[in-house]
């Protein structure tokens, strides 16, 4: 029979794959995939912070990151800069500023390969409460901005002119993204979270003709490489968190022989 910590390692799988499904089909749809790997990178700040305030390190992160991705939203109405040169400009000035404070902080043992690429085997029952209760929490709040923020994917004008106030579904999603990176960097690393965000997503949309079933299909696809990436590292001794997303990117690769079938079929 399985050890408790493996148990609770499926467990947190689980957790946070119906969460990372929903929320990656946005960041795919919306081509937000370098905005996930900026406030990962801040993750580190906030857990610097964490260490040295003696706080939760889990909201720690989710403060850390919810104000990178505020401030990005105000930046980008403030100046000329495009978004990828915003993305890149704090993305690696929060991450060299995480850096330097974890070098002065010699008297706490970090580490770093923890929080680079995670450890899903050393969750704790308390780190299941987050998971669990964040990620419904996280998911409940997506269902009530769906209806803007999905118009607005579409067309934003359309949106604006409809009332659905789309720069406030915009900026709510940004807060979500950073609470699923608050909840999930002990899974697989801030370095990895957002391969969990976009792998299976990209899975999904090969094997889909819809909305609704992408984000089905992103869902089994987190969950099938929670199950494949932990029983690999339990059978093989790799990293946990690493194995996960190796498992979504061999996912990944079969589902692009079914576009292969269906461009043959066309022709």
């Amino acid at each position: 029979m399985f050890d408790d910590f493996f148990i609770r390692a499926l467990v947190a799988g689980i957790g946070i794959a119906f969460v990372t499904g929903p929320l990656g089909c946005f960041v795919v749809w919306r081509r937000l995939s370098y905005f996930g790997d900026t406030l990962a990178h801040s993750a580190l700040l906030g857990v610097t912070i964490a260490y040295t305030l003696e706080f939760n390190i889990a909201v720690s992160i989710f403060i850390t990151s919810s104000i990178i991705a505020l401030i990005l939203v105000k930046l980008e109405k403030k100046t000329n800069l495009p978004g990828d040169a915003l993305l890149g400009l704090l993305a690696h000035s929060s991450l060299a500023v995480g850096l330097v404070a974890i070098g002065f902080l010699t008297f706490i043992r970090f580490d770093i390969m923890g929080l680079l690429f995670g450890d899903i085997l050393a969750v704790t029952n308390d780190d299941l409460l987050t998971i669990w209760i964040g990620g419904a929490l996280i998911l409940l709040v997506l269902k009530l901005i769906w209806k803007p923020l999905f118009a607005s994917t579409v067309n934003y004008e359309l949106a604006e002119a409809e009332g659905l106030n789309p720069d406030r579904a915009k900026a709510i999603f940004t807060i979500l993204i950073a609470a699923i990176i608050a909840i999930s960097i002990k899974m697989v690393g801030l370095l990895l979270i957002t391969g969990m965000l976009i792998i299976p997503t990209a899975m999904a949309r090969n094997l889909s003709d819809n909305p609704q079933k992408m984000v089905i299909f992103s869902i089994i696809g987190g969950l099938l490489s929670v199950f494949i990436g932990l029983f690999s590292s339990l059978e093989f001794n790799t990293p946990s968190g690493p194995s996960i997303v190796a498992a979504a990117l061999v996912l990944f690769i079969f589902s692009l022989f079914k576009i292969k079938q269906t461009i043959q079929l066309k022709n």
